[in-house]
C-alpha cells in the first residue's frame, strides 16, 4: 500500500511540475511559392518564452508519410513530453517546429518540391517570426518513418545547418522500399503512375552519404527502430549505423527496442531522442 501511495504521490508531483511549466502551441500558415498553395506548421513554445527576451534553440520535428502538422502533438505527446523534460531540467527550453506536408517525404520529388519548401520557406518563416537563434549550434532536426528519411537526407545534404539529428524508425530502404510500404505508392517516387526505383535511389540517403563524409562536418546522429518493425527497418537502421560508425564513432547511437512501426515506439523513445539532441545545442541566449 505504501508503494502504491508513493507512486501516486510521485506521479502527481511530476504532473504538477509539468503543468507549472506548460508551453504554448500555435499554428502558422503561409503561402508557399515552392508548392503553389498554403503551408501549415505548428509551433511549440516553452513556458519561459513568454517571460524573457532570449533567443531559443529550434527543433524541426517531421511527421511520417500520412501525417500532418498536428500528428506529433496529438499522437506523439510532444507538448506534454517537452513540458515535463524542461520542468525536470532534463533538456533546456527550445522551440519545436512541426511542419505539415502529407505524402511529400520531405524531398523534391516527382510531384512537389517538399525539400525546397521546408528549407527555403518554412525555416526562414519560423526563424523570422519567432525568437529562434538561427545558427547551426542551435538548430536540430528529427522525424519518424518518412520524417526520419527526410531528416537523414537533409542532414547529409546540409550538414552545416544542423547541430544534431534523431531519426525514429526511418524509412531509409536500400535499395528500394518493401511492397507494402507507402513509399512505392505515394507521389514523390511515381513516374507515369508507377513506382520509379531509380528515382527512389537518387533521392535516398545512399546518394548523399559520400558527399556528407567528404564535407568535413560531422552531425551527431541518433537512430532507433522497433525490433518487430513490419518494414524491416531494424536492419536498415543497423546498415546505416555500420556505414557511418567508422566515420563518426563518437557521434552516432543506435537503439533497437521492443515494438513495431508504431506510435508506442516513437512516443516512448522521444524523451531519449530529445536528450540526445539537447546534448549538442548551445542553449537559449
Amino acid at each position: 500500500m505504501r508503494t502504491i501511495r508513493g507512486l501516486i504521490a510521485s506521479t502527481l508531483l511530476f504532473l504538477a511540475a509539468a503543468t507549472a511549466h506548460a508551453g504554448q502551441v500555435f499554428v502558422e500558415t503561409f503561402r508557399s511559392e515552392a508548392i503553389g498553395r498554403d503551408y501549415k506548421y505548428t509551433v511549440y513554445l516553452p513556458d519561459s518564452y513568454a517571460k524573457d527576451n532570449r533567443r531559443y534553440p529550434v527543433l524541426y520535428l517531421l511527421h511520417g508519410a500520412g501525417g500532418n502538422e498536428n500528428e506529433w502533438l496529438h499522437k506523439g505527446g510532444l507538448q506534454e513530453t517537452m513540458d515535463a523534460l524542461i520542468a525536470r531540467r532534463v533538456v533546456r527550453p527550445m522551440v519545436v517546429v512541426m511542419p505539415g506536408h502529407t505524402q511529400a517525404w520531405w524531398v523534391d520529388g516527382a510531384k512537389e518540391k517538399a525539400e525546397t519548401a521546408l528549407v527555403k520557406e518554412v525555416f526562414p518563416h519560423a526563424e523570422g517570426k519567432y525568437r529562434i537563434d538561427a545558427v547551426r549550434e542551435n538548430r536540430v532536426i528529427a522525424g519518424l518513418s518518412a520524417g526520419g528519411y527526410g531528416s537523414l537526407n537533409l542532414m547529409m545534404k546540409y550538414p552545416r545547418m544542423f547541430a544534431a539529428t534523431a531519426i525514429m524508425s526511418p524509412a531509409i530502404y536500400d535499395p528500394v522500399p518493401p511492397s507494402h510500404s507507402s513509399g512505392v505508392r505515394q507521389p514523390p517516387f511515381q513516374r507515369d503512375g508507377k513506382f520509379d526505383a531509380n528515382l527512389w535511389k537518387s533521392l535516398n540517403y545512399v546518394s548523399h552519404i559520400d558527399a556528407y563524409k567528404a564535407s568535413g562536418t560531422i552531425v551527431p546522429l541518433w537512430i532507433n527502430s522497433g525490433d518487430h518493425d513490419t518494414f524491416g527497418i531494424a536492419l536498415q537502421a543497423a546498415m546505416l549505423y555500420d556505414r557511418l560508425w567508422k566515420h563518426q564513432p563518437n557521434a552516432i547511437e543506435l537503439r533497437i527496442v521492443d515494438g513495431d512501426h508504431e506510435w508506442m515506439v516513437w512516443r516512448d523513445t522521444l524523451p531519449e531522442a530529445l536528450q540526445f539532441l539537447d546534448r549538442y545545442l548551445a542553449g537559449p541566449k
